[in-house]
């Protein structure tokens, strides 16, 4: 974007460091796009075009911006000569000043702007004011410093609050309608499956709290600064996982950033997990500490978006830290069976290796167990598994990831909805057990060409696995899905359900049951009527509401796979096409599910390229038109495989033992090529920041802004639970 303003004896504007590195000229006819449609103003001037309107990230050339690629590798240019530019309230620049000739100047222009505020000033010179403070403590240029120098950052707005909590806190209002949009967008997508607690109001929660404790006389105005932050936290948390659901990365990391803030607050005056509360009660309020926990929870699933394995296992290690002082309640089960299906994704994505997590006990000490607790009831004693809060968050099988027996599912207590999810899990930790072993049996078979790709036997043999053989015909994957359809029926048809609209959790079993499915029918494509009627149904759910794909957990693998499984189809279909066997049914069934295969896969490219490379799951091949039915229609032998095994197993079905540990090993090795890819890019923005985009540099320095507030939250919450 061409920046204009004082124009030379050639009439060329004066230029950013961009165009002028890219040799890039403009005519003074020809300014800004944004400001082509506006006839009213002078193109010969920048008198009443606000600054920031130009939205350019790099500095007119009369005060350089960032360093380009010749300086970062030590080359040596010459700079340009100033050039005689006017300031805007008309005294001359200070490139042409001597020292003491700047600091008088800026001292007649301080009188001279106090002056006219004090008259009532010009709009332009208060809009001049008013963007050289954004310039200086919002802008790109701001965020280059404070990566150099994350001290020199401007941390707080005037007033003492964070900056990235007063430019949003107008989001917050109920009545702020890009709030209530953000807001929408993370009912849509994650908390669709999750149904957690909404954040309640001010006025609620004092309602809720004066009723529960008449002593209180709780009001949204003397409601102590900790409650405040607490309950902001959470409601930031959601709108920046709705920014970042719909692609406005630099706003949720803003509001991200916004929960740190309000964290902290809470911490210093709440205390952690292991303090108790401040005045006026006895301890901390249950609901309070609830909001918290969801809020770490929250976070974490922020930053697993984002690719951020470490920062995430320290999130979730606190929200557990919470979760073992609260007590049992519906709410403590809704989050514990969210967090058991996070972990599932965690689980497969890791394949159930845990020495591939990052060790995080340094920084959050593990949850302290509570093994001396004696079995509740007859169901505990059997699974031999405890389903309070307090022993599932200290258990040290779940330190990780929660494994085992499901104990939400074994919890009648437990909301209905809750306890289906929670059984969908642990289906998934199962499956992904039984590939770890089908793959080490193929290793087997493949020879010793494959004996480097041996899978460890602590990731066949699990606390999950142990436990499903231990009661097969209650915990097998099989019934244990059947049982979340009946769960999640008796709740749809309960008293108490008042949203009758499941469709993510609906979703889910459907695609577990057809993966599940044995049926001695061999079908077109060699899968059943009732399997082609499920896969159909996942994927026209996941077309009708996109937003589904941004579930935390495993859904979005589970729509992809049963994508590949619908190649399988249509490539039997095509074969089928020669022989006499292939009549009207046939040829409309493959109309059919080649419409919704074009469809889906279309949403599924967009979706994995927002992902980063490590959480993307399989780019499956477009069809080939051109293809005889001697050939597959959709080469599955193309696609660009995910490294969890479960996922893997669908798409190399049919394939022999040798070409499946091949192309297993294959993966891994892509994806070890896309990490490094990424790693080289991202080191090349810092070499040459002028020649990569807008958008990318500033995420960049965004991150590493906000990622010592995060360290900085960590820390504190480290030391609290320690001492």
């Amino acid at each position: 974007i061409f920046v204009t303003g004082c124009f030379c004896a050639s009439h060329h504007c004066v230029l950013c460091d961009f165009c002028h590195h890219h040799h890039q000229y403009t005519r003074t006819t020809t300014l800004c796009q944004k400001q082509l449609n506006s006839t009213s103003l002078d193109r010969n001037s920048l008198e009443g075009i606000p600054y920031e309107e130009f939205d350019c990230v790099y500095s007119p050339m009369k005060r350089r911006g960032p360093q380009t690629a010749k300086l970062e590798r030590g080359i040596t240019v010459q700079p340009t000569p100033p050039h005689a530019v006017t300031s805007p309230n008309g005294m001359p620049s200070s490139t042409m000043m001597s020292p003491e000739e700047i600091q008088v100047q800026q001292q007649m222009n301080l009188m001279q702007q106090q002056m006219m505020n004090g008259n009532g000033g010009s709009e332009h010179s208060q809009q001049y004011a008013a963007d050289k403070r954004h310039n200086e403590f919002d802008g790109p240029a701001a965020r280059q410093r404070a990566r150099r120098d994350p001290a020199a950052a401007e941390p707080q707005a005037p007033g003492g609050v964070p900056r990235t909590i007063a430019k949003h806190q107008h989001l917050l209002e109920t009545t702020d309608a890009e709030g209530a949009r953000l807001h929408a967008y993370y009912t849509l997508s994650i908390d669709e499956l999750f149904r957690l607690p909404p954040t309640p109001t001010d006025e609620e929660f004092c309602l809720h709290q004066n009723k529960t404790n008449p002593a209180l006389q709780l009001t949204a105005e003397t409601m102590p600064h900790s409650y405040r932050a607490a309950l902001n936290a959470a409601r930031f948390a959601e709108i920046a996982l709705g920014a970042l659901v719909h692609g406005e990365s630099s706003l949720g990391m803003e509001l991200c950033n916004a929960v740190v803030h309000c964290l902290r607050d809470s911490v210093e005056t709440i205390g952690g997990p292991d303090q108790e509360g401040p005045v006026p009660t006895s301890g901390v309020i249950p609901d309070l500490m609830f909001t918290v926990a969801k809020t770490y929870f929250l976070l974490g699933i922020f930053r697993a978006y984002r690719g951020d394995s470490i920062r995430y296992y320290k999130y979730r290690r606190i929200t557990m830290q919470y979760v073992s002082k609260m007590g049992d309640s519906t709410d403590t089960a809704s989050l514990l069976s969210s967090i058991s299906y996070q972990d599932a994704w965690a689980y497969m994505i890791h394949n159930g290796d845990e020495r591939l997590l990052p060790n995080v006990d340094d920084t959050v000490p593990p949850v302290p167990s509570a093994s001396n607790k004696p079995f509740a009831n007859n169901t505990e004693a059997k699974y031999t598994i405890k389903t309070d809060a307090r022993s599932i968050a200290g258990n040290p099988q779940n330190r990780n990831w929660i494994q085992g027996a499901p104990p939400v599912y074994l919890n009648n207590e437990a909301p209905l909805n809750a306890r289906s999810l929670d059984a969908l899990a642990c289906a998934v930790r199962t499956c992904c057990d039984q590939a770890n072993k089908s793959f080490a049996d193929i290793a087997k078979q493949a020879g010793s060409d494959f004996a480097g790709d041996s899978i460890p036997l602590d990731t066949i043999n699990t606390p999950t696995t142990s436990a499903v053989m231990a009661h097969e015909n209650e915990l097998c994957s099989r019934n244990v899905v059947l049982s979340a359809y009946t769960l999640m029926q008796q709740h749809d048809n309960s008293a108490q359900n008042t949203t009758k609209s499941h469709d993510g959790q609906h979703l889910v079993i459907s695609a577990m049951d057809a993966f599940l499915e044995n049926s001695d029918d061999n079908q077109s494509g060699g899968l059943s009527e009732s399997q082609i009627s499920g896969l159909l149904s996942v994927c026209n759910t996941a077309i009708e509401n996109p937003f589904l794909l941004f579930h935390a957990g495993p859904t979005y693998h589970m729509v992809t796979n049963a994508v590949v499984l619908l190649c399988h189809l249509l490539n039997g279909l095509h074969a089928m096409k020669v022989t006499p066997a292939f009549g009207a049914a046939e040829s409309k069934l493959f109309d059919e599910v080649f419409d919704t295969f074009s469809a889906i896969r279309k949403l599924l490219a967009i979706h994995r390229e927002k992902l980063p490379s490590k959480l993307r799951c399989h780019l499956i091949p477009r069809p080939n038109f051109a293809s005889s039915p001697e050939e597959p229609f959709i080469d599955l032998g193309e696609t660009l495989l995910c490294t969890c095994r479960g996922c893997q197993g669908f798409v190399l079905m049919a394939c022999s033992p040798c070409v499946a540990a091949e192309r297993a090993r294959d993966a891994r090795n892509r994806l070890a090529e896309e990490e490094a890819l990424e790693r080289q890019q991202q080191h090349q923005q810092q070499l040459d920041s002028v020649d990569i985009g807008e958008l990318d540099q500033e995420l960049d320095m965004m991150g590493a802004e906000f990622n010592v507030d995060d360290d900085e939250l960590l820390n504190m919450i480290s030391s609290v639970i320690t001492n």
